[in-house]
This record gives structure tokens, sequence and C-alpha cells, in this order.
């Protein structure tokens, strides 16, 4: 599966309608974003089971000052909508694949039960 574009309008949805999400924020001008970007669609090749989505961040001020970007590219991965996984950097195919495995391999149930204990 190719990856999707998304907007601030459809950001919701997409976490709405998918179990794993990945979100590549990057730029046209970045360096490390063009980088990154056939690592990302060759990952969205590999795992046509995840939704991987890129947002521009040029093109959408707002969903990136929502998502707190702070540095592009940036990775954010939502598992039942739940974001359980946020880096800025670009990774190289190896990283990216330890990350889709962990993400896949998460009990976000345990992980909310956890969360919920250490801020108790």
């Amino acid at each position: 599966m190719a990856t999707i574009d998304i907007t601030q309008q459809s950001f919701a949805r997409t976490l709405e309608d998918n179990n794993v999400v990945f979100v590549d924020f990057w730029a046209s001008w970045c360096g490390p974003c063009r980088l990154f970007a056939p690592i990302f669609g060759a990952a969205a090749e590999r795992h046509p089971d995840i939704t991987f989505a890129k947002v521009d961040t040029e093109a959408e001020k707002a969903l990136a000052a929502a998502a707190n970007i702070t540095a592009i590219p940036t990775l954010m991965a939502f598992k039942d909508k739940t974001l359980v996984f946020s880096q800025p950097g670009a990774l190289n195919a190896t990283g990216l694949e330890e990350v889709i495995q962990a993400v896949k391999e998460l009990d976000v149930d345990q992980a909310r039960a956890e969360a919920t204990q250490q801020h108790a």
C-alpha cells in the first residue's frame, strides 16, 4: 500500500478507521525529510496492514502545531487511536522496521494501565 496524505480534516478519521497508523511530518525544503521519504514509502509497501500517512507541515501548519511538531521529520505511531511513538529525526530502514515491529507487538491496553499506575 502506498502512503496517504492527511490533513487536519482527515487526521482524526484516519486514526478512527485504522488500527495502526504511522505519520511522517515533513516539508519539501527539508533534506532529511527527502532522505526519509523513500524509506517510509518502502515500509508502506512491505506492511500493507498498516496505514502510512504523510503530513506536509508547510501546508498543514495548524495540524503540525496541534501535534507539537518542533523538528522535522518527525515520525509518530498510533495504535488503537493512542499515540505510542513520537520521535524527530530520520530513521534508517532498520530503525524504522524495529519501530514497526515494536508497535505491532505493543499491548495498548497494558501500556495504558501502566501509564495510569505511574501517574497515580
